[in-house]
């Protein structure tokens, strides 16, 4: 019997590539996001798709209803759903950091706090979270985004253990540099947030960085996130974490082996100084 995937952050980026990937597969995909328009590639490929803003606890209930009341299970939960709110924490006001934490964490725990009762009742499940090789290392105006990767980390390992007894595995996804629509919502942050900021130097070091990426783009193309999660799906021990893409495995080894007088100098060296 084919498994029942239930996808966060379905719109764009990794989640749209794995979504897509994962229909073709036979899987029975439900794809949720904000944007229904964006996800019409997941229904020509066999998939389903809902409208579900994360933060809001009446989109989560009618997601999940639909699913279980078609299916009668959801086997795995995909908490994909994020964004990057950047620039320095003195310009950045207390009421978006929150809604980044909203969305990036507080939204992710509500909607894995509503499925577990049907993943119990199976004594089957499984949850990945997407994390970032940013919740293990940080870069700079970056620190809300950053905090709430760090979060899920430490979220999900004690998940982890709680759900054990229950045979449900928490997995987490480390995404290194992924080609996506990422890289433009940095700079539009840090647009929005650079007028007449104290951190000007930095905010203009930050956005050249990001423009020369955007105009020669370096990074994995999304498909390598679809294959990793196609290959923990199938797993019948899947590890907890999971690095992929582009500089992952090499900005982890630099920040744990050599430290953070040496992982800064990397950042100023690149041109992003303060």
């Amino acid at each position: 019997m084919s498994k029942v995937v239930l996808i966060t952050g379905a719109s764009s980026g990794i989640g749209l590539e794995t979504a897509v990937y994962l229909a073709n597969k036979k899987f029975i995909v439900y794809g949720c996001a904000r944007r229904l328009e964006k996800m019409t590639p997941i229904k020509k490929a066999g998939g389903f798709i809902l409208s579900l803003d994360i933060t809001n606890e009446k989109d989560i209930n009618n997601v999940i209803s639909h699913i279980i009341k078609k299916e009668k299970k959801i086997d795995v939960l995909w908490n994909n759903a994020g964004f990057g709110l950047w620039g320095a924490v003195e310009d950045i006001s207390i009421k978006r950091a929150k809604y980044q934490f909203d969305v990036n964490l507080f939204g992710l725990a509500l909607i894995t706090k509503k499925v577990l009762p049907f993943m119990r009742n199976e004594k089957n499940g499984l949850i990945i979270n997407t994390s970032s090789v940013g919740g293990k290392t940080y870069t700079p105006l970056g620190a809300w985004y950053h905090s709430t990767k760090h979060a899920i980390e430490g979220w999900s390992d004690c998940l982890a253990y709680e759900l054990k007894k229950f045979g449900i595995n928490v997995c987490l996804i480390q995404p290194g540099i992924i080609k996506s629509e990422f890289g433009n919502v940095m700079l539009e942050n840090l647009h929005k947030n650079s007028k007449n900021s104290a951190y000007k130097k930095l905010n203009s070091a930050m956005s050249k960085a990001i423009k020369k990426n955007i105009k020669n783009p370096i990074g994995s193309h999304p498909i390598i996130v679809a294959k990793c999660v196609e290959k923990i799906i199938n797993s019948n021990k899947p590890k907890k974490r999971y690095l992929v893409g582009y500089g992952a495995r090499s900005m982890l080894f630099i920040r744990k082996w050599f430290g953070d007088n040496f992982y800064e100098f990397i950042l100023k060296i690149i041109g992003l100084r303060g």
